[in-house]
This record gives structure tokens, sequence and C-alpha cells, in this order.
């Protein structure tokens, strides 16, 4: 549809015919659907154009662009930017005559924030999903402060600004932070040679342990001196000291301020209210109750660390500090898993090829590669996914998991285009990206991965195939554009693969003899390991995670002595390191996870939930599978997380098998 007029009459009968069709049918459809096809129509139509223009060549039904130059993203940025606004100038100019009501145009468009309140006002729904993207559009905008006065949204303005200068400086200072300790070779005791190889050293010798996190953790892990785990604790503890404790004080109070200009009581409320938990009262008692529950087993795994150190220290008491190195002692003295060994058996391709095979038996899916589809990169592979029984073309997936000098470092997954119906009711399928850092093969010699390496590929190939199974008619609610705590859950629930041996056989060959995969009782050795002695380790998640949401729920916290009373209470008697700063010790709660440090143990337990009531039995049942990808996968934010979940399970989820799981393989 063409929407632009003309004062000279020069179009042809043909166009200006369309124009009025197109006219009569946005006052005959409902607010959802006249949006929608306004919006899916000019963003189609500005990259249909710039495609033309590229000629760039990319799979069938997929307007991802590849190999563009830094001159061409920053022209596609602009068109996208200049076509929004012109969805957002005609919705509000055409619409709001429509509704009778006056078109001004400002900044914050609460011209298009009218529309759109009217529409859902009217309460003309084509489905429930309509409905839902309606009501969502309604609340971003009004989360924006379209709903308050010109003076409190200048306001919210000023103190949306404050927050995002004092994050910034809190970061800096972390950042900027150059602290360090000096330690000699035999303070630095069981650190291997080449961490202290890379070391920097001092005038006296001396080898510096810089306050960085992959430096504090190697040392509390694996240092046999406890007095060198406890300076380094306390130390990392007390980063920056009083000045990010000030910073993140009045970030905290500048959040309360923000949120409560909109209606909020607290900040908690006001981030937890779009997430599945959906209110601090719930994540109180979801924290509380899984603590209650682990404590038993807590208590068994706290007395056998503490022995292990009377044993290996004599009588100094046990600390917070020893908690990561007894735990990895324990650890190494049950289980003979030798995981550079392991690693031999994880050759990339066969991996990767194992992981395929699951993937398509359990969902119904078949996986074909594209041998000459255009990439940026000859390491770059491109496969189409298709339903099993239909022939049906779901998606596209591009896999860049090789290391090589200025890619993104980190392992994830990218959207390229979200599943959607098009304005004339053809689907628009899912394209998805996965980058990682594996090691490439090299002169006849394989790259292999870690079996951290091997989970986390599951991990995120799960979030790819949640991103092309997902069927939401709306861009806003496909493939990974879901509620924030449930989008870890689906490939949370696929991790589990990695540890049952049908799986773990068919994704494993030793490198120089891929027809040997590894041994049964490396599998169930790797069973038990997972959930070795974490509930310690479980409770301390817990204790920041109830640190996070008190400071978010309530005014003029005293943040050390919170940190104080919370830790024993929730530590089973441990008190924190003394002089430490709450502030900087975690970072999620100041900047990033601010009153959602929860959601990763929340998506852990639902996910335990599924596994445990539908896979474990059968983990390659194909029917269990297919009702997950229709159930689960499907619906995407289509609709809300708890129905999606009850719907599969029958019920409503549980903590217990979360609960369960721990107990069974712990000790």
């Amino acid at each position: 549809m063409d929407w632009e007029t003309s004062e000279s009459g020069g179009k042809s009968e043909k166009m200006v015919n369309e124009q009025k069709r197109g006219r009569r049918n946005v006052l005959v459809l409902t607010g959802a659907a006249a949006l929608v096809a306004l919006a899916v129509n000019l963003a189609i139509s500005a990259f249909n154009s710039l495609k033309k223009k590229t000629k760039k060549k990319g799979p069938p039904g997929s307007h991802a662009l590849v190999n563009l130059s830094a001159s061409e993203i920053q022209r596609l940025a602009d068109r996208i930017i200049a076509n929004s606004k012109a969805v957002h100038d005609r919705v509000a100019s055409f619409l709001l005559t429509s509704f009778g009501l006056s078109c001004k145009s400002i900044s914050k468009r609460e011209d298009v924030y009218r529309v759109i309140k009217a529409i859902a006002a009217r309460g003309e729904w084509t489905n429930a999903e309509a409905k839902r993207y309606i009501q969502s559009l309604v609340r971003d905008f009004e989360r924006n402060g379209l709903n308050l006065t010109i003076t409190k949204r200048e306001e919210m303005q000023r103190l949306k600004a404050q927050i995002d200068e004092l994050s910034l400086r809190y970061i800096k200072n972390l950042t900027d932070d150059k602290t360090f300790l000096l330690f000699s070779e035999a303070e630095l005791a069981g650190l291997p040679p080449d961490f202290l190889k890379d070391l920097e050293t001092a005038d006296n010798g001396k080898f510096k342990i810089m306050l960085r996190n992959n430096l504090v953790a190697a040392v509390l892990e694996l240092c046999k001196v406890g007095t060198t785990r406890k300076m380094v604790a306390v130390a990392y503890g007390k980063r920056c000291g009083k000045v990010n404790l000030s910073t993140v004080e009045n970030l905290v109070q500048l959040r309360h301020k923000f949120s409560r200009l909109l209606g909020y009581s607290n900040y908690a409320d006001y981030a937890v209210d779009l997430r599945m938990a959906k209110t601090p009262s719930k994540v109180f008692e979801f924290l509380e109750d899984i603590s209650i529950n682990l404590t038993d087993l807590a208590t068994k795994e706290l007395y056998v660390l503490k022995d292990l150190k009377k044993k290996e220290e004599g009588d100094i008491p046990f600390g917070i500090e020893d908690l990561i190195y007894y735990a990895k002692r324990v650890e190494r003295q049950k289980f003979d898993l030798d995981f550079g060994a392991l690693k031999q058996y994880f050759p990339v391709n066969l991996v990767l090829s194992g992981v395929f095979k699951i993937f398509q038996d359990l969902f119904g899916l078949r996986v074909e590669e594209i041998v000459d589809a255009e990439v940026w990169h000859s390491d770059v592979r491109v496969f189409s996914v298709f339903d099993l029984s239909s022939g049906e073309l779901l998606g596209y997936f591009y896999l860049d998991v090789f290391s090589r000098e200025g890619k993104y470092s980190q392992t994830c997954v990218v959207a390229l285009q979200n599943g959607a119906l098009s304005l004339e009711g053809a689907r628009q399928v899912a394209v998805a990206l996965l980058i990682s850092q594996f090691e490439k093969d090299i002169g006849g010699h394989p790259g292999l991965l870690r079996f951290s390496e091997v989970v986390n590929l599951f991990h995120e190939f799960g979030h790819v195939i949640q991103h092309i199974c997902n069927r939401a008619s709306f861009a806003r609610f496909s493939g990974l554009r879901v509620d924030p705590d449930f989008v870890e859950i689906p490939a949370q629930v696929l991790e589990n693969w990695c540890y049952e041996s049908f799986a773990l056989k068919l994704i494993s060959g030793f490198h120089q003899d891929i027809t040997k995969p590894i041994k049964d009782e490396i599998c169930k050795l790797l069973k038990r390991w997972r959930h070795s002695f974490s509930a310690l380790k479980l409770k301390q998640e817990i204790l920041y995670c109830l640190f996070d949401q008190i400071i978010h729920s309530a005014d003029n916290i005293d943040i050390v002595e919170l940190f104080k009373h919370l830790h024993p209470k929730v530590m089973l008697g441990l008190p924190a390191l003394e002089g430490t700063n709450p502030a900087s010790c975690f970072l999620r709660s100041a900047i990033g996870y601010e009153a959602a440090c929860y959601s990763r143990i929340w998506s852990e337990v639902f996910a335990a939930d599924i596994f445990a009531s539908k896979f474990r039995g059968d983990p390659s049942n194909p029917y269990v599978g297919l009702q997950f990808r229709n159930k689960v996968l499907g619906p995407g934010g289509a609709k809300e997380p708890i129905e999606i979940l009850s719907d599969f399970l029958g019920r409503e989820p549980s903590i217990q098998a979360f609960v369960e799981s721990k107990a069974e393989y712990s000790m």
C-alpha cells in the first residue's frame, strides 16, 4: 500500500484506487490489525528496497543481510529509523483523525500513545494475541511516562539521566581500580605454573594479584594457603570502598523515586511487574522456600567442608572464603574426572552433528546445510530448518563458532529475523545466529571442546531452536522476545541432555577414533558431579538475591548492616567477611539486574520441574518433544509464561523437582 498523497494528481488510477482500498481496509480492521498492517508493510518495503540496492544473496525468505560494510550498516540504520518514524507519523495522523482526536507531534509520541490507548479502550480484538499486543504497547508507553503530566515526565527524564550517570560512574570506579596484593610463590601454593607465569611481578619478586574477577576466582578455587584466600576475598570485597557504597545508595533512592512517579510503591514493584514472578512478595516467597528446602543438605555439606579444612589447616575457623576451595577439593576426591582427558572425546564437528540429531529427533525437525549461501567469513555455515512432517520451512540459523581475531568474544545467540505474519498472512521465517569461540581444526588436529563448552553449546542451540520454533503472529512476541523470567527456561531444560548417557555417547568420540565414545562410568560420574556440593553455593546465590530484592523494596536501608544480618542467617551461621563492601561485591544488583537477580535461579528451578516431570523417564521421546515444541516454544511471548508451563505440565510449576535433584546427587 502506498500512503503518499499527490497534490498534482499525477499518480496512476490504479495507485489511487489501491490507496483508497488501503484506507478503507484500515477503517474496517480492528485497531491492532491496522497498526500491524502499517508497521509490517513499511518495514518490509524498507528491507526489500535495500536488498535490491545492495544485491546481497541470502536464503529464500530471509531478509537478513550479510557482508554489509560499516557505511551500509549506517545507511540501513538511518533508513530503519526514518521508516519507524514514518510508521508512527502515519498511524498518528490518520488514525487520530478517525477517532476524532487532535494530532500533536512531540518527542515522546504522545499522539501515537493516544491512538493506541483509544484502540485499547474500544476492546475490539481479532484474537487473544492481538489483545495482548495492544495492551503491551499501552503498558510500554505508560512505563515511559506518556500518561503523566509534562512536569512529571520531565522529572522522569532527569531521574533517568542521573541514574545513567551514576551507573557509569559505578562501573568506571571498578574499572579504574588498580588495587593489587603481593604474594610470594609459597603464598600462592596450589596455583598452576602457567597461571603464575602470566602474572606481573613487583621489584621484590613477589607476584601481583590484581583484584580482577578471573584472578580472584582462580585464587579462591585453587590456592592451598587459607590466609591468602582470606586476604584476597577481603580485598576484593572492599573494592572502591565508600565511593561505590555511596553510589549504590544513591542509585537505589533514585530508582525508587523514578518508579513512584509511575505509580509503583518501590523499584522492585516496577522491575518485577513485567516478569513472570509479577510481585516482589512472590520473589521473596520463592527464594525463602528454596533456601529452607536446601538447609538440611547445605548443613551436611558444610559439615564435610569444615571437617576437611580441620584436617588440612588445623583449628582455623571455616570462613566463606573457604567455600569454593574446599568444595572443589571434595569434588576431586569424590569424582575421578579428568576434564583435560575428557576433552579428547569432544571434537567440534562430531558434537555439532550429534546435537543436530538429538534436536531433530526430539522436536520433529529436519536440518539441512546450505552450501552456497553468502556469509561474512569462510568459517560461517548456514542451515535450513524444516518441520519434518509437513516439510514447511521454519527458519535458518548461522553458525559462527570458531575463534578469530577481532571477533565478538562472548558466546550467544542473536535474532537476525523474527518469525511473524506478514501483511498478507504469509509467515516470515525466523533467522538466528549462534556465535562462539571454539578451537578450529588445525594441521590435521581437530578442534576439541571442553565439557563446559559442550554444555554451553546445548544451551545456546536450545535458544536457536526456541527462536525458530516460535509461532507467534507478532514479531514483538517472537523468538527470544519473551518474559525475561521465562527466556532461559527452554535452554536450561535442554542442558539436561548433556548428562544423559545416550546423548553423551552420540556427541562423543575419541578424536583419533570417533567410533569410541566416552564410557558408561564416565557418563554416570558426570551426572553425579553436576550437583556436587551445590546446596551451599545456591544458598550463597540466594543471599545475593535477597539482598538485591530488599534494597530495592524499601527506603533508607543500611546496606552494610543488612548484609551483616542476612549473611549468617542464610549461610548457616557463617559471618560476612569483616569490612567487605556489599555494594562492590554484587555488581549484578547494582547495575543491569537490579531487583531481578533472582531470575537465574527462577528459570533453573522451573526447567528442572519440566525435565523431571516430562523427559526424565524417556529423554528421547519424540511425542513429549513435539508437545514441548508446540506448547512451550510455539507461543513465545503471546501467552503468559505461567499459562504456558501449566498447560505443558498439566499443573502449576513446582520447586520440588529442583530440590530433589540436589538431594539425589549432591552428597
